[in-house]
C-alpha cells in the first residue's frame, strides 16, 4: 500500500480564466478500486492527464507508483494482435497474457488476427489485458464501456472487481457498482472521496442535498422573520425617541430618561436581530453549492393517427450474401419505449436503418405508417461542427428551446460561444439529444445515445422519458437505464 498525495492542485488550460481545479487537496490509496464520476467537462480526463505529467500545474502531486492510461494508442492497428500487445508491453510473459484473456473470455486465436479486424469489444478486452500485465503501476481507465454490449460490460466489471489499484471513469451506474470500492467525485465546488460504490455515494449525496434544501428553506424563513421583526423594532425605537420632546396627553412633561432607556433597549434588540439575521444569511451561503441542476425538461411529441407505427414480421436483413439479422418480428405502438437488445453485431443498427428509411435488402414483411416523422440520434458525432445558433437554424429547430435544454444538461454559457467540434464526446451527444427533443416527431429512435454522457444527465433524461412517455425505440447498453425506461425489450 502507498499513497498518491494531491496538495493545493490548481490548474486552468492555456488562455482560460476559469480554473478546472483550484487549491484541491486529497489522498488516494493505490490499493483502491476507485470510481471517478462528475458532470461532463468537469475535468476527469484532465486530472488523469495531470497524473501522467502532460500539463504544467501549480501545487503538488506525489506518488511512489507510475501511471498507465487506458485506452492505449495503437500505432499499427494493421499488425497482428500479439504484436500490438508487444508494442504496448515488450516484456510481457505469454502465460500471463493468456491468463488475463481467459478471465476476459477471449479465445487465444484473436492474437494471430490483425488487430483492426477484431470487434470493438475484443479490442477493448485485449487492451485491458495488456494494461493489467503492468506491475507497480496505478491504472487510469477512461470509459472502457463505450464499445461493450451489456453482457461484455458484466464480464469486464467482474474482471475489474478481481483487480485493485485503478481509477475508473465510467458513467454506467451498474458497471461502477459491480467493480469499485471508493468513489472520487468532482462536484461543482470541490472534490471528495467516499468509501463504497456508486449507489452508496449517490444515496449519501441525495441525503446531503435533501438536508441542505430543508435547511435552506428553514433559514430563508428565519431571515424573513428576523428581517421583519428588526424593521418593526427599529421603527418602534424611533417612534419612542420622538416622544422625548413631546408631552403626555395629561399635559405633564415626558420622563426623557425613561423614554431614552426604552428606545435604547429597543435599538439594542433590533441590532441583535440584525446580527442573528446576518448569521443566518452566512449559514445559508454555505448550502446548495454542490446541488446539481436537475430542472425538468420539456418534450412534445406529435400524436399519430393510428395506434401502431411500425410492424415487422419475420424480417431478415442482408448485406450482400451476409445476414445482418434474421427472422425478426415485433411492433411499435404509440407510447411504447422499446429497448433493442443483443450482442454487438446482432443487427440492431441494421434494424434501425431499415425503420429510418434506408434502402436495405430484406425479406419478410415490413410496414411503416404513412407520413411517419422520425427523430434519429446516431452513434456518430464526428460530423458535428459550427456554432450552436447555426446548427439550430440549419436543422429547423427552436434555438431558444435547444439552448435551454443544453443549459439544463449542464452546458455553461461559454460553451455556446465555442465551435461544436471542440466539445467533449459527452457534450456532442447532448447536442444530438437536445436536437431530437426539439424536433416534432411521432417516433424517436436513439442508437446508443448515452455514450460519454455523465451519470446525472442520464438520470435527467430518464426522468424526462418517464414523465412525457414519448414513443421511442432505443439501443443502449446501460443496464440501469434500460431497466428504468423500457416498457418492452426486443432481444436479437
Amino acid at each position: 500500500m502507498s499513497m498518491i498525495n494531491v496538495t493545493n492542485l490548481t490548474f486552468a488550460h492555456d488562455g482560460s480564466y476559469d480554473y478546472i481545479f483550484e487549491n484541491v487537496s486529497f489522498q488516494i490509496d493505490t490499493d483502491w478500486k476507485l470510481g471517478f464520476t462528475g458532470r461532463n467537462g468537469r475535468g476527469k480526463t484532465t486530472f488523469m492527464n495531470l497524473l501522467l505529467g502532460k500539463y504544467e500545474y501549480d501545487g503538488n502531486i506525489s506518488a511512489s507508483v507510475s501511471f498507465e492510461y487506458f485506452p492505449f494508442h495503437v500505432e499499427h492497428p494493421e499488425y497482428l494482435t500479439t504484436d500490438v500487445v508487444e508494442e504496448i508491453y515488450p516484456d510481457y510473459k505469454q502465460w500471463e497474457l493468456m491468463r488475463e484473456l481467459t478471465l476476459l473470455q477471449v479465445s487465444d486465436d484473436v492474437l494471430y488476427r490483425p488487430f483492426n479486424t477484431l470487434s470493438n469489444g475484443e479490442q477493448t478486452k485485449i487492451l485491458l489485458a495488456a494494461l493489467f500485465l503492468k506491475e507497480n503501476s496505478f491504472l487510469l481507465i477512461d470509459e472502457p464501456t463505450n464499445h461493450l454490449d451489456m453482457n461484455a460490460r458484466k464480464l469486464v466489471s467482474q474482471y475489474l472487481n478481481s483487480k485493485s489499484g485503478f481509477i475508473l471513469v465510467s458513467h454506467d451506474r451498474t458497471f461502477l457498482d459491480d467493480c469499485v470500492d471508493h468513489i472520487l467525485s468532482i462536484n461543482k465546488t470541490n472534490i471528495e472521496i467516499q468509501k463504497g460504490n456508486f449507489s452508496d455515494w449517490w444515496e449519501n449525496k441525495e441525503r446531503q442535498d435533501n438536508y441542505e434544501l430543508a435547511e435552506n428553506d428553514k433559514l430563508r424563513k428565519d431571515i424573513k422573520r428576523l428581517s421583519d421583526a428588526a424593521k418593526r423594532t427599529n421603527n418602534w425605537s424611533h417612534e419612542v425617541e420622538k416622544t422625548k420632546n413631546g408631552t403626555r396627553n395629561s399635559g405633564s412633561k415626558v420622563d426623557k430618561g425613561y423614554v431614552g432607556h426604552k428606545a435604547a433597549k429597543m435599538m439594542k434588540r433590533s441590532k441583535s436581530m440584525e446580527q442573528r439575521q446576518q448569521s443566518a444569511i452566512d449559514d445559508k451561503s454555505k448550502l446548495l453549492k454542490n446541488i446539481e441542476s436537475s430542472d425538468s425538461l420539456k418534450i412534445s411529441q406529435l400524436a399519430y393517427h393510428k395506434p401502431q407505427l411500425v410492424e415487422l414480421e419475420h424480417v431478415t436483413i442482408y448485406y450482400g450474401e451476409k445476414e445482418a439479422c434474421s427472422d425478426i418480428s415485433f411492433t411499435i405502438e404509440q407510447g411504447e419505449r422499446i429497448a433493442l437488445s443483443g450482442k454487438n453485431g446482432s443487427g440492431k443498427s441494421s434494424l434501425i436503418k431499415l425503420i429510418c428509411g434506408e434502402d436495405l435488402t430484406y425479406t419478410g414483411t415490413f410496414r411503416k405508417g404513412s407520413q411517419l416523422k422520425i427523430s434519429y440520434v446516431s452513434q456518430d458525432t464526428s460530423h458535428l461542427q459550427g456554432n450552436l445558433t447555426d446548427y439550430a437554424r440549419d436543422h429547423g429547430i427552436d434555438e431558444s428551446l435547444f439552448k435551454a435544454i443544453l443549459r439544463k444538461l449542464d452546458f455553461s454559457r461559454i460553451q455556446f460561444e465555442k465551435d461544436i467540434s471542440a466539445f467533449s464526446g459527452g457534450q456532442k451527444k447532448k447536442v444530438l439529444i437536445a436536437k431530437s427533443l426539439c424536433e416534432k416527431a411521432h417516433l424517436h429512435i436513439w442508437d446508443e445515445p448515452l455514450n460519454f454522457i455523465d451519470v446525472i444527465s442520464r438520470m435527467q433524461i430518464e426522468e424526462l422519458l418517464l414523465e412525457h412517455s414519448p414513443t421511442i425505440l432505443f439501443v443502449e447498453h446501460d443496464r440501469a437505464f434500460c431497466e428504468n425506461i423500457a416498457t418492452k425489450i426486443v432481444e436479437l
